[in-house]
């Protein structure tokens, strides 16, 4: 049966993927084409910045939960194994939001805490 949770783990990889690359090319770019975006802290660039970091947070959660499947399809799971993926991809999350905001969308700082909060409980 841990096959089967491989396989969905490399799924989800491909969906998220396909999602990133696809979403990026038919879905953001002809959106951001058409114009008549709100003008947010001065002007579209931070909203568009704000779908593309969100749109691409998708993809980082569902590769998030890849490394949530591969570790269900070892044969003893520990606790900590699943708060050091969870608590990473937080971080990762804290990081995209950051960068692609650069500092104005204040979602970076709750996914810094939340990684932050999950990663130290696990290692106490």
């Amino acid at each position: 049966m841990t096959s089967l949770l491989y396989a969905a783990a490399l799924m989800a990889v491909a969906i998220g993927l396909a999602h990133s690359l696809l979403g990026e090319r038919y879905i953001l770019q002809r959106l951001f084409r058409r114009g008549g975006l709100p003008p947010l802290f001065g002007g579209t660039g931070f909203t568009r910045n704000t779908l593309r970091f969100a749109w691409h947070l998708t993809t980082l959660a569902w590769w998030g939960f890849a490394a949530v499947l591969v570790a269900l399809a070892q044969p003893t799971l520990e606790r900590s194994i699943l708060g050091n993926i969870v608590g990473i991809v937080f971080l990762l999350h804290a990081l995209v939001a950051l960068a692609g905001s650069r500092g104005k969308h204040f979602s970076w700082l709750v996914f810094l805490a939340i990684g932050t909060c999950t990663l130290l409980t696990v290692r106490m």
